[in-house]
């Protein structure tokens, strides 16, 4: 961290290099994965940077419609107090996409003490990350997110393409036409990606019509994979909105179409930045069972994580490539975790299960975390599976919790992840849950209305 002086000159120094910023967007991550924070003058730089910003505590910890949780500590216990917002040192990053030039500054929160505040998601995957290399590991993740571009105003959306109107029925698998229909789009998120420094690398189309997958190159830098993957969401929805156009991250946003996954890779170096999973052969090393043994012990318990919303739940049906069960195989993508193929120099872990959705920070802490405990208590897998995952075969696969509720049960009851995440957060996490679900419980949706009203 620089002292004051030099942090103030280099604002200055910044500032004068960009006289076209007008405005700065100081910015946390909420429990959801959304953006929150400030919209400030860019003669605050420096302070903003110094740690002199203050936000409320609580802005960590709101329902996905941006309401305060009922009986929250952090809201009228403690008068809705004040957190310091450090830096991460990211940035300024630019926003392309505005009107009127603006930057971003992603931020942490701490507690007056300075210690990491344990409600803010980023400041959990720091905690399991600590971990590792105090043992001398070193992970190396990567992230494939999936998403839709579509029209908000049409009515089945992604039906139609939005870029030409005309109505499409075919399916989108690795369709070269479907790239080139939005090029300019997929041109201006790259660009984007480029300026903000998030390693995005191939794209494709995937299964749904205006459907596509975005590669989140691999890096030994584990924070930054994570600081990418959500800077990646923002800078989509944002360059989306320009074009007049929709970008949805949700799990299942059509009920016909295939769901939007978050498939996290992984590998693991050790202090000669040797990877750990390597054995020279393709079956991996005895360490690799090990983390994967952890993955599918935790991955119930992990489940409100992997699939934080109700829509989630939408995505997990037979044979769509949303993983049912604890599962693991080499090159099987209905496991739900891949062993790929390939070099053994490049042996690692596909973990299939969460979706878009997420908060990516929390499910790389999860993954990272169950890895961990695998190899601290040496766990033994299940046999891996060589054929189909929804195959009825399998009848000593633990089946995932596929209900809102039940995987709010499987969290509470956890012990694995009690070890990485903190209590304070996992407290957050149960009561933001149980407050959204009572919300949808109540509503009467007009489906339901018109079911129902003058037929029973």
């Amino acid at each position: 961290m620089m002292d004051k002086a030099a942090l103030s000159s280099w604002a200055e120094s910044w500032l004068g290099e960009h006289p076209d910023i007008e405005s700065l967007r100081a910015v946390v991550f909420d429990i959801n994965g959304v953006i929150r924070g400030k919209r400030v003058p860019v003669d605050q730089l420096a302070k903003i940077c110094g740690g002199g910003m203050r936000i409320p505590l609580s802005s960590a910890n709101v329902d996905i419609w941006g309401r305060d949780i009922e009986d929250s500590k952090w809201v009228f216990e403690t008068g809705d107090s004040d957190g310091r917002c450090e830096w991460t040192g990211r940035g300024p990053l630019m926003m392309p996409w505005s009107d009127r030039g603006a930057a971003m500054v992603p931020l942490v929160l701490k507690n007056e003490d300075k210690t990491p505040f344990e409600g803010d998601t980023r400041n959990a995957l720091a905690f399991v990350l600590d971990r590792f290399a105090r043992q001398g590991l070193r992970p190396v993740p990567a992230f494939e997110l999936e998403f839709y571009l579509a029209d908000p105003k049409a009515v089945d959306g992604v039906l139609t393409n939005p870029q030409t109107g005309a109505a499409v029925i075919r399916d989108g698998v690795l369709s070269l036409d479907d790239l080139d229909d939005f090029e300019v789009i997929l041109t201006d998120i790259y660009d984007a990606c480029k300026i903000q420094s998030v390693a995005a690398d191939a794209a494709i189309s995937e299964s749904g019509i205006g459907q596509f997958e975005v590669n989140l190159r691999h890096c030994d830098d584990a924070m930054k994979v994570a600081d990418d993957a959500m800077l990646f969401k923002s800078i989509v929805k944002s360059v989306a909105r320009k074009h007049g156009l929709a970008a949805s991250f949700m799990a299942k946003p059509f009920a016909d179409r295939p769901g939007n996954g978050l498939h996290m890779h992984l590998s693991v170096l050790d202090s000669n930045g040797e990877n750990i999973f390597d054995n020279g052969d393709a079956e991996g090393s005895e360490m690799l069972h090990y983390a994967v043994a952890g993955v599918l012990h935790a991955m119930p318990e992990s489940m409100l994580l992997f699939a934080p919303h109700l829509n989630s739940y939408r995505r997990f049906t037979p044979e769509q490539h949303a993983p049912m069960a604890a599962c693991w195989g080499y090159e099987n993508r209905t496991a739900a975790v891949r062993i790929p193929g390939g070099p053994s120099s490049q042996r690692r872990i596909e973990h299939r299960v969460a979706g878009a959705d997420t908060n990516v920070y929390l499910v790389m802490a999860a993954i990272l975390g169950a890895v961990l405990g695998g190899i601290e208590r040496k766990m033994g897998p299940p046999t891996p599976i060589k054929n189909s995952a929804y195959d009825n075969n399998h009848r000593n696969m633990t089946t995932l919790p596929l209900s809102w509720q039940d995987s709010v049960d499987a969290f509470v009851a956890g012990k694995m992840l009690n070890e990485f995440i903190p209590d304070l957060l996992r407290d957050m996490m149960i009561k933001t849950k149980k407050q959204e679900m009572r919300r949808f419980t109540a509503l009467v949706t007009p489906f339901e209305y018109q079911s129902y009203l003058d037929q029973v």
